[in-house]
């Protein structure tokens, strides 16, 4: 018998995943919890096998750090990451210790299945890359990554000069990319630029 963990703070998301889980005879639903910190709690004292994690949860409380403190503590616990966020810092960290595996919400229930067997079977399954989303003129896959950290670095609240001293760039580098970047897709300023990396979910600073 496999025991599941559910973390999803959208009830419509909830029920889809209970669904899924009830479907395999195998499977246990031991509980479905909104916040990853309950998560950890929940594996602390709870044999579970398997845990659908998604990443921004409860008071946005970041599933990929509970998804990494679980790995460490419950070894033998398998963790999917599960989420609508195409940032690629998440794909990047979910690769680096937070997660055996992660699914995009948008790719399909038959993948889904196919991901949480291999993963159960010990295999780790990433996408190789993000997701593309559309940016007015262009998609997401042509921001090169560099400019990509450029944009990120500003929204957290750097500004050029800091970003080009971190970047080991000119000032006027970083000015020239961002304005290549507000060109190419078509903006007429770098905040509709940026509040379409946002609302798109290219760039997330939420997670807690």
């Amino acid at each position: 018998m496999v025991r599941v963990l559910i973390v999803e703070d959208q009830m419509i998301m909830q029920k889809y995943f209970e669904y899924l889980i009830l479907q395999e005879p195998e499977f246990k639903l031991v509980e479905t919890v909104a916040d990853a910190r309950e998560a950890v709690k929940i594996c602390s004292y709870s044999a579970i096998d398997l845990v659908l994690m998604d990443v921004q949860t409860f008071h946005n409380h970041d599933g990929l750090t509970a998804g990494k403190t679980i790995r460490e503590e419950h070894p033998a616990t398998k963790v999917i990451i599960i989420t609508s966020l195409i940032d690629p810092k998440i794909l990047e960290r979910a690769k680096t210790g937070c997660a055996d595996s992660l699914w995009y919400k948008d790719h399909g229930e038959a993948e889904l299945r196919d991901v949480i067997h291999r993963t159960l079977d010990g295999e780790h399954v990433f996408p190789d890359t993000t997701p593309d989303v559309e940016m007015n003129w262009i998609t997401s896959g042509e921001i090169s990554p560099r400019q990509l950290e450029m944009l990120r670095l500003y929204i957290c609240g750097m500004s050029y000069s800091e970003i080009a001293k971190k970047m080991d760039c000119s000032t006027s580098g970083v000015r020239w990319n961002f304005q290549e970047m507000i060109a190419k897709a078509g903006y007429s300023c770098k905040e509709d630029l940026i509040a379409a990396a946002l609302e798109s979910k290219l760039i997330v600073t939420t997670l807690k």
